[in-house]
């Protein structure tokens, strides 16, 4: 995925960005933890980023 999001950068475009989740962890605290990320990030600071979660770990 990296890869592709530099192409995809690359050719001036963008992405609101991009959230990788651990499938192996608790759906439940997987969602609490992307609506307070919601709640806490300001308008644009995850464009053209990938973030894996759980952030705290």
């Amino acid at each position: 995925m990296p890869k592709h999001l530099a192409d995809h950068l690359a050719e001036n475009r963008h992405v609101p960005g991009i959230f990788v989740i651990d499938i192996s962890k608790n759906i439940g605290e997987t969602l609490t933890e992307l609506i307070v990320i919601a709640g806490a990030s300001f308008p644009h600071e995850y464009q053209d980023r990938i973030e894996y979660l759980p952030l705290s770990e």
